[in-house]
């Protein structure tokens, strides 16, 4: 089922699932991450990292995917890409290969960009790819993570990171006969509230669904239900 999946939109932070897929295929979860003035530069949403921090990669993966921390999508791209630019190289050519022929990246965390962009069709083949992932799977079925990292001085700090999902939150109605186990959202005022989501029915087949640019968080979560409820009817 589809209506305008060809349609070229921009995707704010659904990109993250494709920066969250590079760092599982070229990097190892146990690497330790630096922190960049330029990544702890980023605005909101941040996990407001800090130059000269370090970070375990797969810590940084809950927070780019849970509560979708630009700061960490650009430490991850630095770490995995050696650069910015590097790492859309990256993104673009995991795009391409995997048939995502209308979609391409500028940047790992999806803030507004004319170059920047994909279609819902494409982005079923990213979460397609993604969920191929252990990890992937498991973080995005999580309501919460919480860890410690070491602040430049070597100082253990806490981190607790929620899922914006609000499904896996408990705050939007899921169509019985349907399980929901995860997705990323993504808003910005170009590509409006989206979401990426991956469930199954009762006998366990899975579905990926996809929100674009829909007019609001309300409105999103309303359209995705409706959208639920077509795998069971």
């Amino acid at each position: 089922y589809g209506k305008n999946m060809d349609e070229i939109r921009p995707m704010a932070s659904t990109t993250k699932i494709m920066t969250c897929i590079l760092a599982l295929e070229r990097a190892d979860v146990e690497d330790t991450v630096e922190v960049s003035a330029y990544a702890a530069s980023m605005p909101d949403v941040q996990l407001n990292i800090r130059q000269g921090e370090q970070y375990r990669l797969g810590d940084l993966l809950y927070s780019l995917m849970l509560e979708s921390h630009n700061d960490s999508a650009v430490a991850i791209a630095e770490h995995v890409g050696g650069s910015v630019e590097g790492f859309a190289e990256m993104m673009n050519e995991e795009a391409a290969a995997i048939g995502a022929t209308n979609t391409h990246f500028t940047n790992p965390h999806g803030l507004p960009d004319d170059n920047h962009y994909t279609t819902a069709y494409d982005m079923y083949l990213i979460m397609n790819a993604a969920v191929k992932y252990q990890l992937f799977n498991e973080i995005i079925q999580m309501d919460n993570y919480t860890t410690v990292y070491y602040d430049k001085n070597g100082a253990e700090k806490d981190i607790s990171v929620k899922n914006s999902n609000a499904y896996i939150q408990g705050n939007a109605t899921v169509p019985s006969g349907v399980t929901v186990l995860g997705g990323k959202t993504g808003t910005t005022n170009a590509a409006g509230n989206c979401l990426v989501l991956i469930s199954r029915d009762s006998s366990s087949n899975p579905y990926i669904s996809i929100i674009m640019r829909s007019e609001g968080r309300d409105a999103l979560y309303e359209q995705m239900t409706d959208l639920l409820e077509e795998i069971v009817n």
